[in-house]
Parts: structure tokens; sequence; C-alpha cells
């Protein structure tokens, strides 16, 4: 039997103590809604962390226990420690899965790995979103059909400022006109990353079935299947070396 994908579930943890629309949506926290449909698959281990925790819950310790990370963020995005953020960083680039949700397009973390502006415009209104499935082949699209709909949602809307996808996943439409690429991956060092727009926290989004099973798609795609620590060491020759008459010269020179 594989061994568990290990999860861990992160959230800012703050609309949901200030608001009283999201806490009725969310009572636990939406970190906890999205842990919680992830436990009912046996193959999962799941954990969550959230911003006010000692190391935002990010410990080097959970860190090197989890093999996909999961992050949503909205109002506290300059609240996250530069330091946390070089962290996680390097976990991707050393092999850990990132899936960003929602607003956690602009988060630290996902503009660091990106290296863009990852800016759009938005709506918070009435507006009925239609993701269109235009991966169908794609093992985040399985179980899911030519497309689905969220009865309300924000509106993302292009231009989104992300570099070229490596894959393209959904496309979104809204009822105001607008479209985003509502789901697209990267590869960044050994990790893999999966941006996924819906979401909205005043809204029942992460309860739909549909949302689960993408999210869930996205777990098993985006898990590490190595652990590659960044290190630049001095190699020695494999074979001899003809003597090199400068060498006692020739000034050492330190690489970090």
């Amino acid at each position: 039997m594989s061994p568990s994908i290990r999860v861990t579930v992160w959230g800012e943890f703050r609309h949901e103590k200030k608001n009283p629309k999201v806490a009725a949506l969310y009572p636990q926290g939406m970190h906890e809604t999205i842990a919680g449909f992830l436990r009912t698959h046996a193959d999962f281990t799941v954990r969550t962390a959230w911003l006010d925790q000692p190391e935002h819950g990010l410990t080097d310790a959970i860190l090197s226990e989890t093999d996909v990370l999961i992050w949503w963020g909205h109002m506290a995005h300059g609240d996250v420690q530069d330091a946390i953020v070089t962290r996680v960083q390097k976990r991707v680039l050393e092999g850990m899965g990132l899936i960003a949700l929602h607003s956690a397009h602009y988060a630290k973390i996902f503009k660091a790995l990106l290296g863009t502006t990852c800016s759009l415009k938005w709506r918070e209104a009435t507006d009925k979103e239609r993701l269109w499935n235009i991966n169908p082949a794609h093992p985040i699209t399985q179980g899911i059909g030519e497309y689905f709909e969220i009865p309300a949602e924000e509106m993302y809307g292009e231009p989104f400022g992300i570099p070229e996808p490596d894959q393209l996943i959904f496309i979104s439409w809204f009822t105001g006109g607008e479209v985003f690429r509502s789901g697209a991956t990267w590869q960044r060092g050994n990790g893999r990353i999966f941006y996924f727009r819906p979401g909205h926290e005043t809204y029942p989004t992460y309860h739909q079935k549909e949302v689960q099973q993408v999210i869930t798609n996205a777990v098993r795609w985006a898990r590490a299947t190595v652990c590659i620590p960044d290190a630049c060491p001095n190699a020695k020759p494999l074979e001899p070396l003809p003597a090199d008459p400068e060498a006692a010269t020739r000034p050492t020179v330190g690489h970090r």
C-alpha cells in the first residue's frame, strides 16, 4: 500500500472571526472545511495551520512532513513573514506541491514562485461563474464534466498577471461578461503548483462537490515525489586529472 499523501491546509483564519456571514458558512474556519472533505479520503493525512500561530503554523518540522501545501489568503498577505515565505519557497523547489486558492493569487509565496505581479480585476456582486474544463484528459479534471457552474461568486477578470502556464486547466466565464484563466499549473524546481480561482469567503464555494473534487484531484497530482535539497557541493573528480601547473598560485574562490 502506498504511503498516504501528507497535506497541510493553510488559511488566514481572520475573516471567520470578523465577519458573521463568513462564520456562518465556515464556523470552524475555511481551512477546516477544506481539510474536512479531504479527510474523507483514505489516502490523505491532513493537518491545518493558520496565520496567527507561531511561525504561521509552518515550522521546518511541519513543512518537512508536508507533501502538498494548500494556501488560502486574502486580507492579510502583508502579515505573512518574509522568512516563512522563503522557507515555503525552498520546500516547493525541493519537491513539495503547492495549491493556491482564490485570493492566494496575491499571496507572497505565489508571487515569489511565479515572479510576476499576479494582478487582476475583480467584482464582488451577483455573478454566476461557469468553469469550462478545457483539459479533460488532465488528472485534475477527472470526474468533472465539460463545465460546472457556481451559482454566485466573486468575479476575477483578465488580464491576469501570471507567466504562461505550463498547462491551462479551466477558463471561467462570469455573468458580467468577463473571462478568466481560473485553473493553471506550473513546475518550479522539483515542485508542482496549481492555482484554482474559486473560493471567496462570503460564498459557500468550498461546500460544492465539484470544487471539492478539483481540489482533491489536485492534491493527488501535486504530491511530492522527491525531496532534493538545494546544495552547491565541491565535487571531486571521478577520474584522475592532469597536473595543473598553476594550481599553487591560483586563489581559492568559494561558492555559496
